[in-house]
């Protein structure tokens, strides 16, 4: 049963109507909204504000990819007209800007939080159950938050409501362990002292496809291994198999249908055994990378006895994010996929606006969330893949256009790429987007509205696009669809 408390044991309890236990994207903002609407609003954080996506994921991976991005267009200057002589990377230049941007956005969270009047409380939070009812509630109807800090005691609250939103940490494979020297995971491979010559990414979902791209440009030589058969598997199929040449033509090697099964740390090398369609050959690398997904951070926060219930390694919720647990509830990473900051923070918001109060909410629809990855090149994507809309039984229209008849990519000098649409052939609804090539990750917000709206193929004709633009590829998407595309 859970730990139990008697009334004793709270000699000072500071009273909320809401505490958030994690300041990621998910928990910051839910404590900023609750308190824009009148609410008092507590976060309790154990390391940085802004969690895992703003100190070690989403925000300074882009910074790194960026300097990735400057230095592949000034390697191709000449492309341009331009002459750039003896360009090479600075790495640990690139590691301390990464590093500076997310203590920027850190400082920025923490502005927002004063400023908004939420009170932020450093220490590990811990559902605490009442010692006659072995439940989190007491009389009153407020759950209780211990709060503790290297073990001993900071604070004892009390809310209303609680949000669990404790993210989650990378998933560690038997004989994959990370050591944080020869095998990292995204939290080492963001501040490599040195440029690997070789590296092994295990895994090709967003997380190990950024990270080959970054080292591959700055000029690793970079071998990805994916154990099922495509890379990007929940991408369209279509927009993994372009994907995947893009990354060979860039000098990876992808490995699919592949798994490691062990690997041999040497003094400076790590030697994998990697299993292909029934054999087994090693292979030595100089550092490892590895992104399998991530295990929610279920464990320590007082789930035992609270009535909250584990599904699958994660916290079961409603559709408004409510566990079985009145009262108590959990958004982002800690609860099912997909596992995204801006999933976390639309979470945050609408469980904030559900217990003030506010009428008229919608709750989340899983379909019409966007993914993207900000490799070399980008990918984007929202609703229904092509087979999920064929396998759902769906009579659908399909639209392509490819970016090499797109005169802005061309402008660019990147004009690899294709938007991909698909529709429901009866209605006209938007069921899905896709897309690869620069900027689609900016781009993809069009279509997210599109659904939002419930637009038709009819609403999306008559948009006018701006010329000369990437969106005009979308236009021309949705026109080949219903057989009208004007420049294919």
């Amino acid at each position: 049963m859970g730990e139990k408390w008697n009334e004793a044991n709270w000699v000072t309890i500071k009273n909320f109507d809401l505490v958030v236990i994690g300041a990621g994207p998910g928990g910051y903002v839910a404590a900023i909204r609750a308190a824009q609407l009148g609410l008092s609003a507590a976060v309790v954080e154990r390391e940085h504000l802004g969690g895992i996506c703003l100190n070690w994921g989403c925000i300074p991976t882009k910074a790194l990819l960026k300097s990735a991005d400057v230095l592949r267009e000034m390697r191709r200057a000449s492309d341009y007209g331009l002459a750039a002589v003896s360009v090479t990377a600075d790495l640990p230049a690139v590691v301390r800007r990464s590093r500076a941007v997310a203590a920027q956005l850190q400082a920025g969270v923490k502005h927002l939080l004063k400023k908004n009047k939420v009170t932020v409380i450093e220490g590990e939070g811990k559902l605490i159950a009442n010692a006659d009812a072995n439940v989190t509630a007491n009389a009153a109807g407020a759950a209780r938050i211990a709060v503790s800090r290297k073990d001993a005691p900071v604070e004892n609250l009390a809310a209303k409501s609680i949000i669990l939103a404790t993210g989650a940490r990378p998933r560690v494979l038997p004989g994959l362990e990370p050591d944080g020297r020869l095998v990292w995971t995204y939290r080492g491979a963001m501040v490599p002292e040195t440029l690997p010559a070789s590296l092994l990414v295990v895994g090709s979902g967003a997380i190990g496809v950024e990270f080959a791209s970054f080292y591959r440009t700055l000029g690793s030589e970079v071998t990805v291994v994916e154990v099922l058969d495509r890379v990007l598997p929940l991408e369209d199929e279509e927009i993994s198999n372009l994907a995947r040449k893009a990354f060979e033509k860039q000098g990876m090697r992808i490995l699919t249908g592949a798994t490691v099964k062990s690997l041999e740390r040497g003094a400076d090398s790590v030697t994998a055994t990697i299993e292909m369609q029934g054999k087994s050959e090693r292979m030595t690398f100089e550092r490892v990378i590895v992104a399998v997904g991530t295990d929610a951070n279920t464990e320590g926060i007082g789930l035992e006895g609270s009535g909250v219930r584990i599904e699958r390694g994660r916290i079961k919720t409603d559709e408004w994010c409510e566990t079985d647990a009145k009262g108590i509830y959990a958004i982002g990473d800690v609860t099912a996929g997909p596992w995204l900051a801006h999933k976390a923070s639309h979470e945050g918001i609408l469980v904030a606006e559900r217990i003030a109060g506010l009428g008229d909410l919608h709750s989340l629809d899983p379909l019409r969330i966007p993914a993207c990855t900000y490799s070399h090149p980008q990918i984007a994507s929202v609703g229904l893949t092509e087979r999920r809309a064929l396998e759902a039984g769906r009579q659908i229209k399909v639209g392509r256009f490819p970016l090499a008849a797109n005169g802005k990519a061309i402008a660019l000098g990147e004009a690899e790429g294709l938007v991909k649409t698909i529709f429901d052939a009866a209605s006209g609804e938007l069921l899905g987007a896709h897309m690869i090539g620069p900027e689609v990750t900016e781009l993809i917000q069009g279509f997210v509205i599109g659904q939002a709206l419930e637009a038709t193929e009819a609403d999306l004709m008559h948009a006018i696009f701006p010329h000369p633009t990437l969106s005009e590829a979308m236009h021309e998407s949705v026109l080949h669809a219903f057989g009208r595309a004007i420049h294919i």
